[in-house]
């Protein structure tokens, strides 16, 4: 499909810049899929909408202080590196500012020295496999060091590193946040839990294929990057039970939606697993594992925009969309809240 069949007018000042005062205080779009139905509503509004025995599958990921701003040895250029994924031991994917004088065996220093990295292997698309050089636990270097890897809309650092985590969040690795899980709190979660609403943690590590822009004209040339999930043996019995009993999934964000879909894909079933997926969900696509999502409102010709069209149609996703602009909804990552449910006849989603 053409990119620009995703694209839709969004003015400036709908770009949320901080986060709400209260997490779940925020605007919530309820959108019924099936009869085309919106309502507004305040996000904590959402234990109306979910019924005992749903099953809320959330990606319990914690966003690490990936963005490194450093120096090559070499020449004392400028050098800003952002920390995808661990690839093995002390050797990370890395997306390189200025990749191009970025060599093997090139040297960059971050700090006073107290963290140092070499250029291993080049790879396209300005990215890097660097191997790290420390003393002490990698990960408290970088606590003192790394930055909040905050998307490029988002104009000033947050004053808290936990206002770019979700309550969950639980297992370290990912280079961005899984931010349909903001508007969630403690309280919140106790509240669903009262009621009988199952919650589940999954892991995905976020990296660039959650985020990277769509540079192609035609969605078919798109290429996913690859990012590390996992499944507990626990988690896959208890969504394995609750599909067998017809029960809903309900995915907390894109990032468990592609976890869960490419579980299901591959293995027919939810099994425990630690693996990688590249799966890029877009028109056309069916959904064999989700049965309601809550997100939040995407970039236009993002791969998010497109998951959320092949969840409910492409015209309808817009419409929703061009209904959050008129009503001043705010997006992206700091932004409002979107659930969808209801049955959908995924034979005309290409058409829709």
């Amino acid at each position: 499909m053409d990119i620009n069949l995703f694209d839709f007018n969004l003015p400036e000042e709908l770009i949320a810049q901080t986060p709400s005062k209260k997490r779940d205080e925020c605007r919530l779009m309820v959108v019924d899929r099936e009869h085309k139905n919106i309502e507004h509503k305040k996000f904590f509004d959402i234990i109306d909408y979910l019924n005992p025995g749903d099953v809320l599958v959330r990606n319990n990921t914690k966003v690490i202080p990936a963005r490194l701003i450093g120096e090559k040895e070499a020449t004392h250029g400028h050098c800003e590196c952002l920390l995808l994924k661990q690839i093995e031991g002390d050797v990370w994917e890395c997306l390189v500012g200025g990749a191009h004088s970025v060599r093997v065996g090139t040297v960059v220093s971050f700090g006073h020295g107290e963290l140092k990295a070499t250029c291993v292997e080049v790879l396209p698309e300005g990215i890097r496999r660097m191997e790290f050089h420390y003393e002490g636990i990698f990960l408290e270097v970088l606590e003192s060091l790394g930055k909040m890897p905050l998307p490029p809309y988002i104009k000033q650092q947050i004053s808290d590193n936990s206002e770019y985590q979700t309550v969950y969040a639980k297992v370290p690795g990912s280079a961005a946040a899984p931010t349909a899980g903001f508007h969630f709190t403690n309280e919140l979660f106790d509240k669903l839990k009262a009621k009988g609403v199952e919650v589940v943690d999954i892991t995905l590590n976020i990296g660039l294929g959650t985020f990277r822009p769509v540079k192609v004209q035609d969605t078919k040339d798109h290429v996913m990057h690859s990012e590390l999930y996992e499944i507990s043996e626990e988690a896959a019995e208890r969504l394995n039970k609750a599909k067998a009993e017809g029960r809903r999934i309900i995915a907390i964000g894109t990032t468990s939606v592609r976890t869960l879909e490419s579980c299901f894909q591959k293995y027919g079933t939810f099994k425990a697993t630690r693996e990688a997926t590249a799966i890029f969900i877009n028109p056309g696509y069916e959904y064999k594992a989700v049965d309601a999502l809550i997100t939040n409102f995407h970039l236009p010709k993002s791969t998010l925009v497109m998951l959320v069209s092949a969840f409910m149609g492409r015209k309808w996703t817009l419409h929703c969309y061009e209904e959050a602009v008129k009503e001043k909804y705010r997006f992206f990552s700091f932004g409002d809240g979107m659930f969808i449910y209801g049955k959908y006849d995924y034979s005309h989603n290409a058409e829709d």
